[in-house]
């Protein structure tokens, strides 16, 4: 079996094909990454077919004056870069969602089967979510252009397959109609040794520090964060890492905020560190896909409190590595962030669990080899629960 891996961007599908590559399934990687960079993450002998002219556009605009909005106007370039650029040799297509439609027919005509990477929920469900949380808080949502939407919803109907990172993700793509056997969960991994166990000592001499990692908005769930630290009274520290979501200033102004660090974004050993100073994770999100950075807190030995809306309900056994907790709900943020806060050694004993359930289950080699099972069988499935094709 040969994998094509179709990807604007980079997300996750860097990862995914390295790991094709390891297993001998790989094709070739189309992206919008230059060559040159992409080669930072993927070996030489994987072919490469690259439309940097799309990376570009996506990265200048708002930078650059006259540079159009970049969707659905890259999507649709990349779908058919995609089409034009598929090998001869592959069996099956990974494509990213909303950027894939223009590729679906042509690997269908050439007897390939196609998979739908999507990353969230159903495109519907997510729209609705932001939509009431935005409302809430008297902002205006960043609409997903319609374009888009409809892109999307024909490459679920179109794909053989659609792969999401969790159960919950899923069940919203069965709310919205899409066949139970064509939705595969498959939760994505992390290399451990990225993000080294090595916890600062909890000697009572300071408050534990609880960190969040990722974009400061409501998507997150950071009002929700916010109230439930400040209902801490005082016993502990909170850092938030990641940009500032437009037009979050306003909200912020209206939460309470003492004894909250505003690191900005980090990475690389400016992220480890901050994983390695703390001493409980949140991930608080209203509507999320699988935070990744879950996965890093746990490889850096952390205990997690998250929402059930993330990846947290595939990688936390309640009371055994961390919380779970419904969004939108501070009182339950609170009950299990000060759980946490006030015990030590349920710190420690969490901590070296989430560690072991990453080594155990979640990182990339357990995503790929769950990736290939799943690829295996929609290509030797029967015809009859295909979509039609062409036989030329």
């Amino acid at each position: 079996m040969k994998v094509a891996v179709a990807v604007h961007g980079r997300f996750w599908g860097f990862d995914l094909a390295r790991g094709l590559h390891e297993r001998g399934c790989l094709s070739q990687v189309a992206t919008t990454y230059p060559a040159i960079a992409a080669r930072r993450f993927l070996p030489r002998p994987i072919r490469l077919r690259t439309a940097p002219w799309l990376e570009a556009w996506r990265r200048l605009h708002g930078r650059v004056p006259f540079v159009p909005a970049p969707e659905p106007g890259v999507a649709e370039a990349f779908g058919r870069f995609a089409a034009r650029t598929l090998p001869g040799d592959a069996d099956l297509l990974v494509g990213w969602s909303g950027a894939t439609q223009e590729a679906i027919p042509v690997a269908h005509a050439r007897g390939m089967r196609v998979v739908i990477e999507r990353g969230s929920t159903h495109i519907l469900h997510q729209a609705r979510v932001l939509e009431a949380e935005y409302g809430r808080f008297g902002l205006a949502a960043v609409p997903v252009p319609r374009a888009i939407i409809e892109r999307e919803l024909r490459e679920y109907e179109e794909a053989d397959a659609v792969a999401v990172p969790t159960r919950f993700a899923a069940d919203t793509f069965l709310a919205h109609g899409i066949p139970r056997g064509k939705v595969h969960v498959n939760p994505y991994g992390i290399d451990p040794a990225r993000f080294p166990a090595r916890r600062p000592p909890s000697d009572g001499r300071r408050a534990p520090r609880i960190l969040f990692v990722g974009r400061v908005g409501l998507r997150k769930g950071i009002p929700w964060l916010l109230r439930a630290f400040a209902s801490l009274g005082g016993h502990a520290a909170l850092e938030l890492v990641g940009p500032v979501e437009k037009g979050m200033e306003t909200v912020l102004a209206g939460e309470p905020t003492d004894g909250v660090a505003m690191a900005g974004p980090l990475a690389g050993e400016g992220l480890a560190r901050a994983y390695a100073r703390a001493d409980i994770f949140c991930l608080p999100s209203i509507e999320d896909g699988f935070g990744l950075v879950l996965l890093e807190a746990m490889a850096a030995g952390l205990p997690v409190v998250a929402t059930d809306v993330t990846g947290g309900i595939e990688l936390v056994r309640p009371e055994r590595e961390g919380f779970l907790v419904p969004p939108g709900d501070s009182r339950a943020l609170h009950d299990a962030l000060s759980a946490l806060v006030a015990d030590a050694d349920m710190r420690r004993r969490m901590g070296a669990a989430a560690r072991a359930r990453v080594e155990d289950a979640f990182t990339w080699r357990h995503y790929r080899d769950r990736a290939i099972a799943a690829y295996g069988r929609i290509v030797t499935r029967d015809d009859a629960a295909a979509p039609a094709r062409s036989a030329s």
